[in-house]
């Protein structure tokens, strides 16, 4: 209650016609600020959601009031003026408290009462269903089983309690190579291809540092490699850079040594770190900052940032994948570090590129909930959604979401919603409004609230 506020005489500027400027009282609510225009005969509402608020910054007081500028995680940046010094200073602080909350219960979901009675809000909840999705890919087989290893999250807390493995995979097998990746991630599956039973899998990097080697992960190479009759050979992708992962043998982890493992091919695919993602987006948001950039200016600005470079990296990545799949009948093992940033871009842009259904509006709500939610992207970090360390922060799913855009761009007809979904996605990513994008796995999900978490 300390922070609700109303401010009068507020001026709210416009970033395309400087001129035209609207004055109206500021509210600050529990949930968002709203400003409301006074002039005579039109009620012009303007809503912030506090969850979307990723900075507020007071500039220095001037004769026509004092300016405070607020960036929001959608790219909306808001321009108001405010009479006194004394009330935007305050304004400021308590934009400041309620768009940094310090636990989960403060976020927009706990509050949001959805106008919908139960019955309906029980459907919403079920809306996405995975089991279907894997039936749709013909599983549970004679080459895939369905484990519940990890029921209670007991061999890997980060990991969806439902994981695909091959049917010959014992349990000693999957709790041996466990130990030896990176936060217990095993390989598992993400996509199976049953025009030809070749499968995309995903995990963390293996703890091998220079020299180590663990022969129940040889062995659970060797299943996934068994589920595929149609090749004698599978490829191992770690989408960091080599020198990324030849530094973290350091260590003790890094990648597979080919000599360890029988019938693997190795590939680096160099996708950079989430610190090198982050700098990036911050550089390619100041391009486009000033008022009318000269198209050289923009053109360098964005070309400098690398933005464009990250996402063909991605994107290529997803390329070599699908085609190992489609066309080669290759089974792979894709990894980065942990196997939940760079591996979900990945995974989910060669899905885009294989199967048809993962382009139809429902479908990319389940690859999204697959390869991001289940499999523990982890979103209250990335995206900022409490406040932390902001060095965890980073566009890792926004990158995703634009290599999507530009396939659409590619193939138009191929798709069967515009670039307005992909920027609804992308509001509710950072919104808070529904509990599939909060916490960092399913398992923090379930500990906020059970099955009535959204």
């Amino acid at each position: 209650p300390d922070h609700l506020r109303t401010v009068e005489n507020v001026r709210l500027l416009d970033r395309v016609f400087p001129r035209k400027r609207r004055v109206g009282t500021l509210y600050l609510t529990a949930t968002h600020t709203i400003f409301v225009e006074n002039e005579a005969g039109v009620r012009n509402e303007t809503w912030v959601l506090h969850s979307l608020v990723c900075s507020v910054e007071k500039q220095a007081a001037a004769a026509s009031g004092c300016p405070l500028l607020i960036h929001c995680k959608n790219f909306q940046v808001l321009h108001f003026v405010i009479p006194g010094e004394r009330e935007c200073h305050d304004v400021h602080l308590s934009l400041q408290r309620l768009s940094q909350p310090e636990s989960y219960m403060e976020l927009y979901c706990f509050s949001y009462k959805p106008n919908v009675d139960e019955e309906n809000r029980r459907q919403e909840w079920d809306f996405l269903d995975l089991q279907a999705d894997y039936s749709r890919m013909g599983l549970p087989n004679s080459l895939w089983k369905l484990s519940p290893i990890n029921q209670h999250y007991k061999v890997s807390d980060t990991y969806p309690a439902d994981l695909f493995v091959p049917e010959s995979a014992m349990p000693p097998v999957i709790v041996g190579s466990s130990k030896f990746r990176s936060r217990g991630r095993f390989p598992t599956l993400s996509y199976y291809y049953k025009e030809n039973h070749a499968a995309i899998c995903r995990s963390s990097q293996p703890l091998s540092g220079f020299s180590a080697r663990c022969l129940e992960d040889e062995q659970m190479l060797q299943a996934i490699l068994r589920s595929n009759p149609s090749s004698d050979f599978m490829y191992v992708v770690d989408t960091r850079p080599k020198l990324n992962a030849i530094a973290n043998r350091a260590a003790g982890k890094g990648y597979e040594n080919e000599d360890n493992y029988s019938n693997i091919k190795f590939r680096f695919i160099g996708i950079e770190n989430i610190h090198v993602m982050r700098n990036s987006q911050q550089k390619m948001l100041e391009v486009c900052e000033p008022r009318s950039p000269s198209m050289s200016n923009f053109l360098e600005g964005l070309e400098s940032s690398g933005w464009l470079k990250h996402i063909k990296a991605v994107l290529d990545a997803g390329n070599f994948i699908a085609k190992a799949v489609a066309e080669e009948g290759v089974s792979m093992l894709v990894h980065c570090s942990d196997g939940w940033d760079r591996t979900a871009q990945v995974c989910s842009v060669a899905c885009v590129l294989l199967d048809p259904y993962y382009r139809t509006l429902r479908g990319l709500m389940v690859l999204i909930e697959k390869e991001w939610v289940s499999f523990g992207h982890k979103f209250s970090h990335r995206c900022n959604h409490l406040v932390g360390d902001p060095k965890e922060a980073s566009p890792i799913i926004d990158q995703f979401l634009e290599c999507v855009w530009q396939l659409m761009e590619q193939f138009p007809c191929a798709f069967e919603f515009s670039e307005r979904f992909l920027i609804t996605i992308h509001s509710h990513i950072y919104s808070c409004q529904y509990g599939n994008f909060i916490g960092n796995n399913q398992r923090e999900r379930i500990e906020l609230g059970g099955s009535g978490y959204i």
